[in-house]
């Protein structure tokens, strides 16, 4: 894949954050504050460094019995551990993960690689379609859910929908995971509520077409223990995934193999009018958040902002 550098100004423009960020930790995301973390020993060579989101970039090993060698970002608690560390740095570190968080320590500089370069972060934006925001209108594209069936997101008008893109190869914790896991534990949560919205939707949008087939997102799903009448998963053809990613700033690799992936997240809380009440960054938001807004939703549009 090539990437086009000058995207990176625009996404600074436009105060877009890269591809790893910051998670929360484990004790909001509601993994409880006594599990203990699974420790995995890995050894990769530095890409890059970003100590402004005490995050590095590494080429690791596979990790046996966690995920195949690949290049991703790792969060560390502490930035005095990215001290000193530039690309090129064969490293040996520690992995610690729990249920919806992962990060690392005890890094190591084993020796230097001279063959490696630093990598620049890999960005995909559609500039052709513009940015949206609360009060915007969410436009019309087409997917294809996992019965196979056709759907558009007009069909959830009258709905509050709150939606997410995901790719189900995605191994990390506190990314894809975490964003399937708050879905799963707001939908188990309203359920149990009341005053709960009656008309509520989820649904969660592969950027993987090639390999999420409706098939396998059905099976995804169904290991989430989801509700077909609330929670939808789907994936379509580029055509329809370029513009409605680029709506909101999503940066990601087409064609890029999952080892060397890497992208940001989005969630968007729509009302049922079709106008978005919020746009929720990164993975750094809470369940409440997600719950709040779902709430505001359904109970704060006037008719003045309905088309």
């Amino acid at each position: 894949m090539k990437w086009l550098p000058w995207f990176a100004s625009v996404l600074i423009a436009f105060g877009l954050i890269g591809c790893k960020q910051k998670s929360p930790a484990p004790a909001a995301t509601g993994a409880s504050t006594e599990e203990t973390p699974r420790e995995y020993s890995v050894r990769g060579v530095v890409r890059r460094v970003e100590p402004e989101r005490r995050s590095v970039v590494v080429k690791h090993d596979e990790i046996p019995g966690f995920m195949p060698a690949m290049t991703m970002p790792f969060d560390v608690k502490e930035p005095k551990e990215l001290q000193g560390l530039k690309p090129g740095d064969r490293i040996a570190f520690r992995m610690l993960v729990t249920t919806n968080d992962g990060w690392i320590d005890r890094i190591q500089v084993l020796g230097s690689d001279t063959n490696a370069t630093a990598a620049a972060p890999p960005v995909r934006i559609t500039s052709s379609v513009p940015l949206l925001e609360a009060g915007s209108m969410l436009p019309d594209y087409t997917l294809t859910n996992e019965l196979g069936k056709v759907i558009r997101l007009s069909d959830f008008r009258g709905q509050v929908l709150a939606f997410t893109f995901i790719f189900t190869r995605c191994p990390y914790p506190d990314f894809c995971p975490r964003m399937t896991d708050l879905f799963g534990r707001a939908q188990k949560t309203l359920a149990g509520q009341p005053e709960a919205p009656k008309n509520l939707r989820f649904l969660s949008i592969s950027f993987d077409p090639e390999h999420d087939t409706p098939e396998l997102l059905r099976a995804y799903a169904e290991r989430q223990h989801y509700d077909p009448a609330q929670w939808t998963l789907a994936t379509g053809a580029w055509d329809q995934l370029e513009p409605l990613t680029g709506h909101f700033g999503l940066i990601f690799g087409r064609d890029v193999p999952p080892e060397k992936m890497e992208h940001n997240l989005r969630t968007v809380v729509v009302r049922p009018s079709g106008r978005i009440q919020a746009v929720l960054p990164s993975n750094e938001w809470q369940l409440e958040d997600l719950l709040r807004e779902i709430r505001a939703a359904a109970s704060n549009e006037s008719p003045a902002q309905k088309p």
